[in-house]
């Protein structure tokens, strides 16, 4: 029986791999091994990091509500414990969002629920 040394199928896995790559430096973007651990390694990252952006914006929008809320003699705890404790639901993001873009609502929002 001849040699089979790999024709159409394998060709195309490889080209899959390095379509991948492109734009990635040195032997990572054109050579079939390096490129597919590069790649492999790129789409963890990027899997991890879709996750740590979902709490690096919390982070940024509790930054920003606690530096707002500071203004009015509050902690960001207090505030947040007072919007529950006044049954009031309105997300992190929205807050911050308030604080910077309409602030007089948002004192409007911090005298409601410290009154």
């Amino acid at each position: 029986m001849p040699r089979a040394k790999g024709g159409f199928k394998t060709r195309r896995r490889r080209k899959k791999w390095l379509k991948l790559t492109k734009g990635f430096r040195g032997a990572a973007n054109n050579v079939y091994r390096k490129s597919r651990e590069a790649a492999e390694r790129a789409l963890v990252y990027a899997y991890r990091d879709r996750k740590q952006r979902k709490r690096d914006f919390r982070r940024l929008w509790i930054v920003r509500i606690n530096a707002a809320v500071r203004q009015y003699g509050l902690s960001y705890s207090k505030f947040i414990g007072l919007l529950k404790k006044n049954n009031i639901e309105i997300n992190r993001k929205v807050l911050s969002e308030m604080a910077i873009n309409n602030p007089e609502e948002f004192e409007k929002l911090v005298k409601k629920v410290t009154a």
